[in-house]
C-alpha cells in the first residue's frame, strides 16, 4: 500500500492507495479547496469529495497531499510553494489520485487568502480541464523531472 498521512483534527490515519492506471475524467464542474498556510485542508466542495471519494471529515484536517499522484514530480511543487507563499496566483497542469488510486488530469489554479491586513492566512484553490495535448506534454516533462529526482 501507498504512504499513510495523518489528519490533525481527526488524528486517524489514512493509507493513500497505490495507483492504478485508470482515468477518471473531470467534467469540469467547480471543484473548490481551501487550505490552511501549511497545505491542510480546510474545506473541501462536493464536488472535489465526489471526485476524489474521500469524505468530508478525511479531507478536513488532512494534508492537501492526500489527493497527491506519484509521478508528479516534487520539483513541481517547489515551484507552486515559492509562487504562492510570495502572495502570487499560480496555475500548472496536475495529476491527482483517487482514495481508490485512479488518477484523473486537471489544471490547478491556486491564490493565497488574505486577512484585512493583507497577511497569507491560507489557500484557495480551484481546477479547470485541461487541453489534452498540453496536458501531455506536462506529464511528459514531469516523467523527465521524476527520473531526474531519482
Amino acid at each position: 500500500m501507498g504512504k499513510t498521512i495523518k489528519n490533525i483534527i481527526t488524528g486517524k490515519e489514512i493509507t493513500k492507495p497505490d495507483p492504478v492506471d485508470i482515468e477518471v475524467p473531470f467534467d469540469g464542474g467547480v471543484m473548490i479547496t481551501e487550505t490552511d498556510t501549511a497545505g491542510v485542508i480546510t474545506y473541501a466542495n462536493r464536488k472535489f469529495r465526489d471526485l476524489t471519494g474521500y469524505t468530508k471529515e478525511e479531507l478536513i484536517g488532512s494534508p492537501h497531499s492526500i489527493n497527491r499522484h506519484p509521478d508528479m514530480p516534487k520539483a513541481a511543487f517547489k515551484g507552486m510553494w515559492e509562487t504562492i507563499k510570495g502572495g502570487n496566483y499560480w496555475e500548472g497542469f496536475v495529476r491527482n489520485m483517487t482514495n481508490e488510486g485512479k488518477y484523473y488530469n486537471v489544471i490547478v489554479w491556486i491564490k493565497p487568502k488574505l486577512d484585512d491586513d493583507g497577511n497569507i492566512i491560507g489557500y484557495i484553490a480551484g481546477r479547470k480541464i485541461p487541453d489534452p495535448d498540453l496536458m501531455q506534454r506536462a506529464l511528459d516533462q514531469y516523467k523527465v523531472m521524476m527520473h531526474d529526482e531519482m
